[in-house]
């Protein structure tokens, strides 16, 4: 294995400012000449070579020229380059817009799906998709519409595009911070504290939180002072408060175009390809769900309100019966403690990163019979490991899988949250050798500080072990074309197979092996890990709610027929579903990058694939999450097709059946 060579080089990270524009222009460049010489195709001359493998082609190379470029603006710690990557993205997408309103190349693509037809020349399953495909593209970029119309259309992609990408420089490029006296943080925990900046203000010491959730969500978890947990909280939603009208402007850009293309909603326009299909399924699947659930999240909030209650009573401190989003957190521990006596910071002292992360590394190699190699190679920042993929008995380079990076850290101007980002797509050349991916895995976790190593939550845990399952979806896919790799799937089936992989942080096995306490080196003993098995379901419905918030205000808000108040619908959505109080509106949606993305009317996406993560779960994997053979069949039918083949179609070949929610609604409710 060590002598092995990969048959293609690790992507470059030494790009200048200047390179990434010129680059990025010279890939567009290219890409254009491609659709010209398409374009000027006498309709005689157009067949599946001539116009859609050579778009098909043309457009993977450039995919794999611009999006590594563009990925600079989520990582880089250089300004210039983080400006210059924003700046190639905004090429890429003003392009983007000019394309897809090609309707030279649009008559091209119609008449080569013309001539493959009368000429019965039979296509395989996935160039049969790509032809369908390309077509129904140019159907929904409003290729059928008038001149006059197509022209307008142009012009609101192209604001659209912008706001998008201004939505998400503010949000990459946040800098604030609150400061607490040392008693205003008091119940935080000292190792926490320990990692915070202090500084002085007048004869004050104070400490520096950041709106990292690293910094942010300890003190809303353990500040014992409500008034600390409100000024936190209102804080950190009011931190994007520049996004307002940017968020306006997307979604009344969205509106608009929805109306131009002959839908009466952004929401059905975004639907459409999905699983779900429409905005009214959408409505009905979170309604449905919301009814099932607001008994239990009724009740739970009732037990939480008791805690606050007998707490304010003992401190001395007024109770007005309500509770605020800064106590949810607070108080969802303080019943974990009291009701299940588990230990938070004893469980996360179990989770040292030095220890979690190789082991993450090593269920998977297992269960999907693969080998991570280590490579000291160029990256974006030091901190970044870089791996090569390889089958787990690699014999020569025909085995090598592709190459992945993981970022753990924060630092200033990177992504604040957790994902990962697909860089080069696998795919068959045009000499017929293959293109291998490449993926990033994008994390914040908690550094080391001066009490502790770097630890983390099981949530943190989960977390990665979901965005790993991502990556290896991206590395294991295997498609001839770019389009199909890896995650292209319906964004309502994406997060499935990562979901399905949550399910090993409860396993017992799986836990054991991923726990080693920093200092005894000891794992998780099977009464704490019986604790952490049902804390699981503490306040579930709760939890739920305030997803069903989330994707409701996501819902709503693609479905305005006018521009609304988007602020008080991200309040009172949150107050109706999620049964939490604010005191006054805060525009907390503004630090929804999802929304501004492909998840766009797409956060129901999380529950409505949960159904089918649970499915698969249980019908394949609960009698021995471990086992290699399981992982080869999870590989060869839901990995290995990306998208080129239906998500349904891929379902019933891997469970053997029809799908169904049996295991989601026992999941659900904790049975």
């Amino acid at each position: 294995m060590a002598t092995l060579t990969p048959p293609q080089a690790a992507p470059k990270w030494t790009h200048t400012p200047e390179d990434v524009i010129r680059l990025t222009k010279d890939a567009l460049a290219e890409y254009s000449a491609t659709e010209d010489s398409v374009a000027a195709l006498a309709p005689a001359e157009c067949n599946f070579e001539s116009v859609f493998l050579a778009l098909a082609h043309a457009k993977a190379n450039r995919f794999c020229v611009t999006e590594p470029l563009s990925f600079y603006q989520n990582v880089s710690p250089s300004a210039e380059l983080r400006d210059a990557s924003t700046e190639a993205e905004s090429l890429v997408r003003e392009y983007e817009i000019g394309s897809s309103m090609r309707i030279d190349v649009f008559r091209a693509l119609q008449a080569a799906a013309k001539n493959i037809k009368e000429s019965g020349k039979v296509l395989s399953s996935e160039e049969q998709r790509l032809v369908d495909k390309m077509l129904l593209d140019g159907t929904r970029n409003g290729l059928a519409l008038p001149d006059a119309e197509r022209e307008k259309l142009t012009v609101l992609k192209k604001d659209l595009a912008q706001a998008c990408v201004d939505f998400n420089k503010n949000c990459n490029e946040e800098k604030g911070s609150v400061t607490f006296t040392l008693e205003e943080l008091k119940g935080v925990p000292e190792d926490i504290l320990s990692g915070y900046t202090k500084r002085t203000e007048g004869n004050k010491e104070v400490y520096v939180v950041t709106f990292k959730l690293t910094d942010f969500g300890p003190v809303t978890r353990f500040a014992e002072n409500p008034e600390t947990r409100r000024i936190m909280y209102e804080a950190f939603e009011d931190r994007l408060a520049v996004n307002v009208p940017v968020l306006s402007a997307v979604l009344d850009r969205r509106r608009e175009i929805a109306k131009l293309l002959g839908y009466q909603t952004w929401a059905d326009y975004a639907t459409e390809i999905k699983m779900v299909k429409t905005a009214k399924g959408v409505e009905q699947f979170l309604a449905d769900l919301e009814q099932k659930l607001r008994p239990i999240g009724l009740k739970e909030r009732e037990a939480l309100l008791e805690l606050k209650k007998k707490e304010h009573e003992e401190k001395g401190l007024p109770f007005d019966g309500e509770l605020y989003v800064w106590d949810s957190s607070y108080y969802d521990l303080k019943f974990i403690e009291a009701d299940l006596k588990l230990d938070s910071m004893l469980l996360k002292e179990h989770f040292p990163v030095a220890h979690v992360v190789p082991t993450i590394l090593d269920i998977y190699q297992d269960l999907l019979q693969v080998r991570f190699v280590e490579i000291q190679g160029e990256t974006w920042h030091p901190e970044v490991q870089q791996y090569a993929l390889w089958e787990k008995d690699a014999k020569d380079e025909s085995d090598f899988l592709g190459y992945c990076y993981i970022d753990l850290y924060p630092r200033e101007g990177k992504f604040s949250n957790a994902a990962v980002w697909p860089l080069l797509p696998g795919y068959e050349k045009e000499d017929g050798s293959r293109n291998y991916p490449v993926a990033a895995i994008v994390a914040n976790l908690a550094k080391p500080n001066p009490l502790k190593p770097a630890l983390m939550t099981h949530h943190d845990v989960k977390t990665l072990f979901h965005e790993m399952g991502h990556i290896f979806h991206e590395l294991l896919s295997k498609t001839r074309f770019a389009r199909f790799h890896g995650t292209t799937v319906a964004g309502d089936f994406m997060e499935a197979p990562s979901q399905m992989l949550e399910e090993w942080c409860y396993e017992p096995k799986v836990l054991t092996l991923m726990s080693s306490h920093y200092q005894t080196k000891k794992p998780l003993d099977a009464e704490f890990i019986d604790k952490l098995l049902k804390a699981r379901y503490a306040n579930v419905g709760l939890f739920n709610l305030r997803q069903i918030a989330y994707s409701v205000f996501d819902l709503k808000a693609h479905m305005f027929e006018e521009t609304a108040d988007y602020t008080q619908l991200w309040v009172d959505t949150r107050q109706s579903i999620g049964l939490l109080k604010y005191d006054k509106p805060h525009p907390g949606q503004c630090g929804l990058q999802h929304i501004i993305g492909d998840y766009n009317v797409g956060l129901y996406g999380y529950l409505y694939s949960q159904v089918y993560a649970a499915d698969m779960y249980a019908a394949v994997f609960k009698e021995d999450p471990l086992d290699p053979a399981r992982g080869r069949r999870y590989r060869e039918k839901i990995l290995l097709p990306g998208s080129s083949k239906d998500e349904m179609d891929m379902l019933r070949d891997f469970l053997g059946r029809e799908p169904n929610s049996e295991a989601f609604v026992k999941q659900l409710f904790g049975v």
